[in-house]
């Protein structure tokens, strides 16, 4: 197992060092180099996963952190200045929003709930939005501001407006030096800020550290979601020596028989593909509601009650379904109110209400 992850920190190296052979992103020291910021590893990471993916032509700094927080939160991203990162990404719901669906500019409405945004340095395959198309957390923040139904701008008119505003100029020299202001810099910083989004404080992760207890329910609740079967929640979304509880890939867990949104199949153009999405992280469940894709499921007990009894046989449903033919893992009562007791434990409620993630 330990020499599996050598081989993932030198491959992650070298595809770092290739990344940055690119002319156009280099990140270039000058006589107002940043102030370095590396991140604060969590205990429960460093007991169990290997480094965080930071690449070599974007490293922290507290200037860059400081410029992508101001960039996240400001609405001037937008073609009608009233869409910000934030309006879709709010800190009170771990940085999803409550609606099933964002309004974006004109009123218009996204297809797609909002993903949660944290621990996004650990995605180890560096794919991102529900269907993967983005490929590196810089260049997932590219798309949004030029989505029609999200911001709906340009970024030659992004870039225009930073150069014209009192502040940007001078937030752009200190976090990337002598350098042009563009869109490849604004979403390095971007990234940056979100790379920053660590929630490692958890009930459960105080559990691991010593520093909390279980009650029985809680602790039945993580037997079930261990047990192939019962709950066999583990596949998917890890355990407790996988502190992000997700896999980062992609499956069809079973929502429909037939798709109206072909998730990574529309990406990759492989019907095999079809219905997949990528495995949310089960933290934070307790401020992250709607679930799934689609914001189908209001409540934890829906989401429980479709693996359960709920789920739906089409060609390219994932193989870890394994009880299909009778609809699901067939829990009872109790061990539905067990699981959604441990569930519950994987929230932090310090992530939520940290002053470094809010718009002060």
């Amino acid at each position: 197992m330990k020499n599996r992850w050598y081989i993932h920190i030198i491959i992650i190296f070298l595809f770092s060092s290739c990344s940055s052979s690119s002319s156009d992103n280099d990140y270039i020291p000058t006589q107002n180099t940043p102030t370095p910021s590396p991140l604060n590893i969590p205990q429960v990471f460093e007991d169990n996963i290997i480094a965080p993916i930071i690449p070599i032509d974007n490293p922290q700094t507290v200037e860059g952190i400081a410029l992508g927080k101001k960039l996240f939160f400001d609405p001037i991203l937008s073609v009608d200045f009233s869409q910000a990162c934030a309006s879709c990404h709010l800190p009170q719901n771990a940085f999803t929003d409550s609606n099933t669906f964002s309004t974006g500019v004109n009123g218009d409405l996204g297809t797609r709930n909002s993903m949660p945004l944290f621990n996004l340095a650990w995605n180890y395959d560096e794919n991102f939005f529900w269907d993967g198309r983005a490929f590196r957390l810089e260049h997932q923040a590219l798309q949004p501001v030029t989505d029609p139904t999200e911001m709906a701008n340009t970024w030659s008119e992004v870039v225009t407006r930073l150069n014209n505003h009192e502040e940007y100029p001078e937030l752009f020299k200190a976090a990337f030096g002598n350098q042009d202001i563009t869109k490849e810099l604004t979403t390095k910083a971007i990234a940056q800020f979100e790379r920053t989004l660590i929630s490692a404080n958890s009930k459960f992760d105080q559990f691991l550290l010593g520093q909390a207890t279980l009650t029985p329910q809680e602790q039945n609740g993580l037997n079930i979601f261990m047990d192939e079967d019962r709950g066999d929640c583990f596949h998917c979304h890890g355990n407790p020596n996988n502190p992000l509880w997700t896999d980062n890939a992609f499956h069809n867990n079973g929502l429909d028989t037939t798709f109206s949104d072909n998730g990574l199949g529309q990406i990759t153009g492989d019907p095999a593909d079809n219905g997949k999405f990528k495995s949310p992280s089960l933290r934070n469940l307790a401020y992250t509601a709607p679930y799934m894709h689609d914001g189908r499921f209001t409540t934890l007990d829906e989401v429980i009650n479709h693996y359960s009894e709920g789920l739906q046989d089409s060609p390219t449903i994932d193989p870890l379904m394994k009880k299909i033919d009778q609809g699901g893992v067939q829990l009872t009562d109790q061990d539905k109110a067990d699981l959604k007791a441990f569930l519950l434990t994987l929230s932090d409620p310090s992530f939520i209400n940290n002053p470094n993630f809010s718009n002060q």
